[in-house]
């Protein structure tokens, strides 16, 4: 039997029609009539003005952070609870991370903290050059009090939507607020382009330089002329335009991963010691994963025996992402709170989510789950 995983790619027969029309076109490096419709296709659907596409989400968050020329002695400020690749662009600045905690209503970056941080910042004359904002597993931060303290402080926001394409928060799209979005398309995202990401803002001329760094700097001349260091960070044609054929299913895809998130809510949501991940607003989500954690109590389970049953099961189960404070990488790095991220992943777990998986491999993942924990609710 084949293996359930995560959240793998989701390809349709329209997506391989999609890329051999590419693939005829002769349009195959990078740059084409379909990686400019991506961006403006993406950018008309979050509201941005401009957008440019990237080889990563990472390479967005690098550029930037270079447009807001964040520079060695800077620091910015980024949440615990996501993945490094929300952090590494700040070092690749030669700046220094600061980590704030989450909050338990959404799992983000924690306003309250935040503010109190920038107060003290703000006093002693340190003030962080940026703050990166996550939208954690597919929902977005609490962002009016996040962009209200910034705008207080005159700092700018990047607004980390790689796991939120499709979601929204009081009306307003994921990757549609702050100076700078960015998106990811890797393959576990809602939707990829296999590798490749995008950076959004409504300064055209931030997003006209950032297409300037990704192709390795070349001047607008007929040889070629450097005049400073650039990077090969630019999506290639092929791949915008599986973006584009995957972008027109994005809806159909969420209300699959909601159906998979009320399932397991359901079925699981009763066992001693299970709570879901809170969704302060159900129509606002994209539900990237299904997540929750396991407390430990009398008659319950764990994550780790979760995570075992499944893998034995020939089911791929994931931690929640470990606090970026307690990554050996940035042990020297100053931290704010920490508690409510450290309990989360000590018991938190990802189950299967993917827009492909079906009823029957979901109702499986529902009974290795039930079957970890003992007494009458198993």
């Amino acid at each position: 039997m084949s293996r359930i995983y995560l959240s793998p790619p989701d390809i349709s027969s329209l997506d391989h029609v999609a890329v051999d029309a590419v693939l005829t076109s002769n349009w195959v490096a990078p740059v084409g009539p379909h990686l400019e419709s991506f961006e403006s296709t993406l950018a008309d659907r979050v509201g941005r003005a401009h957008a440019v596409a990237l080889n990563s989400g990472t390479a967005a968050l690098h550029l930037a952070l270079q447009l807001l020329r964040v520079q060695p002695g800077d620091s910015v400020i980024c949440p615990t609870l996501t993945f490094t690749a929300s952090a590494n662009p700040i070092c690749y600045c030669g700046a220094d991370p600061i980590f704030v905690d989450s909050e338990p209503n959404t799992w983000n970056m924690d306003p309250v903290l935040l503010e109190l941080e920038l107060g003290e910042r703000a006093a002693s004359g340190e003030l962080p050059k940026a703050v990166i904002v996550v939208h954690l597993y597919g929902q977005c931060a609490d962002m009016d009090p996040i962009l209200a303290v910034c705008e207080r402080y005159g700092i700018p926001v990047v607004e980390d939507a790689a796991e939120a394409l499709g979601a929204s928060y009081k009306g307003r799209p994921a990757g549609g607020m702050g100076a700078f979005s960015f998106f990811s398309f890797n393959g576990n995202k809602i939707i990829t382009t296999s590798g490749g990401g995008m950076l959004l803002a409504d300064k055209g001329s931030w997003i006209e330089r950032a297409r300037f760094l990704s192709t390795q700097a070349r001047e607008p001349v007929a040889h070629y002329e450097h005049r400073e260091v650039g990077y090969n960070y630019r999506m290639s044609n092929v791949l915008a335009g599986l973006g584009l054929s995957q972008l027109d299913d994005l809806g159909r895809r969420i209300a699959v991963r909601r159906s998979h998130y009320e399932a397991y809510h359901e079925a699981l949501t009763d066992l001693p010691g299970v709570d879901f991940m809170p969704i302060t607003d159900p129509d606002a989500a994209n539900y990237w994963l299904t997540c929750l954690t396991v407390a430990p109590v009398a008659g319950g389970s764990s994550r780790d025996l979760i995570i075992s049953a499944l893998n034995a099961a020939d089911i791929e189960a994931r931690p929640l992402w470990k606090p970026l404070h307690l990554q050996p990488v940035f042990q020297d790095c100053a931290s704010i709170g920490g508690d409510c991220a450290e309990g989360l992943f000590a018991n938190g777990l990802c189950l299967p989510s993917g827009s492909s998986m079906n009823a029957e491999d979901r109702a499986k993942v529902i009974a290795v789950v039930r079957s970890c924990f003992s007494g009458p609710t198993a």
